[in-house]
């Protein structure tokens, strides 16, 4: 008869996961929280400048409608 074997399942941990638990080895609170106001920042500044081009492409199509009319 054989012993019964146990066989334990560990979730793995994502990328994400793992990533973060490295910055919170080498980062400071302080500084961990200034990376992420720094991301968020630059994030925000993408979103903009798609609205700025969007809001041009916008202007240009009404421009060029405008002067096809007259």
């Amino acid at each position: 008869m054989q012993a019964a074997t146990h066989v334990r399942a560990t979730a793995i941990p994502s990328v994400t996961d793992a990533l973060r638990a490295v910055e919170a080895l080498l980062l400071a609170g302080g500084q961990r929280t200034a990376r992420r106001n720094a991301w968020t920042s630059v994030l925000e500044d993408r979103r903009r400048a798609k609205d700025r081009v969007e809001a041009q492409d916008v202007m240009e199509a009404v421009a060029g409608h405008a002067s096809r009319a007259t």
